[in-house]
């Protein structure tokens, strides 16, 4: 039996490959949250340029902080790490993709007011291909999110449809422009919420979110995770160091040494382009760009 979501939440993500859950934390973790983001933007203040913790705008200063992205939350902060760990982010995810559950990684976007950078258009199994796409990330929407302050937005059913070229000119550019593929930017759907919903969303739907315009932030933290019977295609951006790190990314349930093997779309995404690993710096190799850049 499904532990908190209903048999037409479950029917919904698999036809549509997203679902949003309002009010899904209470407002004690959002507290502890939004304390952990200001501890690390003051960090950001002492930096001139991106490390393995703090992603920085292009236009940061030290005088004008501007950070992006935390790198790998989880391992740099409690609060991260417990809230990952909780039925909060599990129950549901158990319900979606099963009882045994590995962790791909973390990552919490930060788009500040007024200038908060965009991320093109994508899916997240072009970055990562595996066995099987029982693939899905969990956004806690920390932030009330609305049109203007840049949601994440999708296009409803395109996880069952083909993965994409996300090359330029031969080179993984890890985006591309929905128009050039036939999809209509009419059809995409924005993933809004008052904070403390999460949002969750397929592995392969096609998503993106275009810069925050607003005069509030846009702050959300990912979870991904898949499968524990979802094994790495080789070349993919997936890390491996064999499989005793592998089981350590155990979120609940069992390991296993039989990987699951589904019918579906694979591309590589290989060679990959000179930059650091950072989707913005990634999709920085892009000629044909959706959403307006940072000014």
């Amino acid at each position: 039996m499904p532990e908190v979501l209903s048999s037409d939440q479950i029917a919904s993500y698999h036809e549509h490959g997203y679902l949003v859950l309002e009010r899904h934390l209470p407002e004690t973790i959002l507290s502890d949250i939004r304390a952990e983001i200001a501890r690390f933007e003051e960090e950001a203040r002492t930096m001139t340029a991106s490390n393995d913790r703090l992603d920085l705008e292009d236009t940061h200063t030290p005088d004008d902080p501007r950070l992006r992205r935390i790198k790998l939350p989880h391992t740099i902060s409690d609060v991260f790490r417990n809230l990952m760990y909780s039925d909060h982010i599990l129950a549901p995810a158990r319900d979606l993709a099963g009882p045994d559950l590995r962790l791909h990684t973390t990552k919490l976007n930060m788009k500040s007011a007024g200038y908060g950078a965009a991320v093109e258009w994508h899916q997240d199994y072009a970055f990562y291909p595996h066995t099987n796409d029982d693939i899905l990330a969990i956004g806690v929407i920390i932030d009330d999110m609305a049109s203007e302050n840049g949601p994440l937005m999708v296009y409803p059913g395109s996880h069952k449809g083909p993965v994409y070229d996300h090359h330029v000119d031969g080179v993984f550019a890890g985006a591309f422009h929905p128009e050039a593929v036939g999809l209509n930017p009419a059809d995409a759907v924005e993933l809004k919420g008052p904070a403390g919903s999460i949002s969750i969303h397929h592995g392969r739907i096609v998503h993106g979110s275009a810069l925050n315009t607003s005069d509030r932030s846009r702050r959300i933290l990912f979870y991904e995770m898949m499968a524990a019977d979802a094994f790495p295609i080789m070349g993919s951006m997936t890390k491996w160091e064999g499989i005793e790190d592998y089981n350590t990314r155990m979120l609940c349930g069992e390991p296993t040494l039989t990987p699951r093997l589904k019918d579906i779309p694979i591309r590589i995404p290989q060679p990959q382009p000179d930059v650091p690993i950072s989707i913005y710096e990634i999709q920085k190799g892009l000629k044909d760009r959706a959403f307006e850049t940072i000014s």
